[in-house]
This record gives C-alpha cells, structure tokens and sequence, in this order.
C-alpha cells in the first residue's frame, strides 16, 4: 500500500494508469490494485502481488524504478508505504464492481484478535450487511493494519453503518476500530492483470 497527498490528480492517475499496460505485462505475480481520492487530496493505493518475493521482484526492476520516480514526483511530499504478507479475506476479497470502497488503518494489541474479528461469521456479516461485496485485511508484525472494504455503493455502505450489531459484535468493532483513520475512496479504480 501506498498513500500520500495529491493535489494533481489527472497527472497522478495518467502516471497510474500507465502501469498495467507498460509494465504490468512483466510484473509476475501480480494480482491487481485498487486506487482512489478521499475528498481532501489525499490518494490511496492498495496494490497486490501473489507473495512477498513478487513484490519485490517487481520493486527490483529498472523500468519499475524510473516509473516510481515519476509516480513520486506526482504527489505533493512524502510518501507513506506499508507492506505485508499476513492478509485475511472476507468473502472473496476486494471486487472491481465495488461503487464505493473505504480503507481503515489502525493499529491494535491482538492482530489474532482482530483477525477472528474479520473471519468469525462470514454467513451473518453478509445477512446484516449486504452491501459489503469483500474484504482484506493486511496486518502488520506491529499490529498496524490496512482494511479495505468493497461496497456495492457509497448509499447502502452510509445506511449499513446504521445496522443494529449484536452487542457481543459491536463490542468487537469498537475495540479493533478505536482510533482508527478512515479513507472513503467515492471514485475508486481498479487495475488488473
């Protein structure tokens, strides 16, 4: 994952958008992207590779690095970057139809916690929450972790928040999202192999 403020986004986009068709076609392993703007200039990448050594593979290439260059000097400072190989999916993951996709970053004490959390009952998360479509979530040795979260539409996410959870669940979501920094991506692409 990659993220940063970006106040030029057509110039950052055509410099994405160049990469699955320039150098994508040589990035073994990879897997796809999902990419997108918060309201206040603020760009997030979730990018996803078969396993860590493909990653890095394709972080080794020369045309890799002068594509980088470029995709940096897009944003307007530093660039945070956050990697890891311990990924739980819900339901099938990420999904290209989403509408609307919010990423959540945080940070907890029990990342095994925090992984039942997000797997303990796919079948009654999907009845309370249709208009989820999947889920990832990426943790950290630290505990930091990047959930990104599909919704059919921006609308249906805004009106499942309101769900009523079984307070046993609620408890639980509380607890992994306290403090935690939410990116709605209202406009989100997607890149694929």
């Amino acid at each position: 994952m990659f993220q940063g403020t970006c106040t030029r986004p057509d110039e950052l986009k055509a410099v994405l958008d160049r990469w699955p068709v320039e150098l994508g076609p040589g990035a073994d392993g990879w897997l796809g992207g999902t990419y997108g703007f918060t309201d206040d200039d603020y760009f997030v990448a979730v990018v996803r590779f078969e396993d860590r050594a493909a990653a890095e593979a394709n972080s080794r290439r020369p045309e890799q690095g002068a594509w980088a260059e470029q995709l940096m000097a897009a944003f307007d400072g530093p660039v945070e970057f956050h990697d890891s190989d311990d990924v739980t999916l819900l339901f099938d993951g990420g999904s290209d139809e989403a509408g609307f996709v919010q990423v959540i970053q945080g940070r907890v004490d029990d990342p095994e916690r925090l992984r039942r959390v997000i797997a303990s009952d796919p079948a009654e998360l999907r009845r309370l929450r249709p208009e989820i479509i999947g889920a990832t979530l990426a943790l950290e040795p630290d505990g930091s972790f990047t959930e990104t979260v599909a919704f059919t539409d921006e609308a249906s996410a805004r009106s499942g928040e309101s769900a009523e959870l079984p307070p046993d669940v609620r408890a639980e979501l509380d607890w992994a999202l306290a403090g935690a920094t939410f990116h709605d991506l209202r406009e989100p692409w997607f890149g694929a192999p």
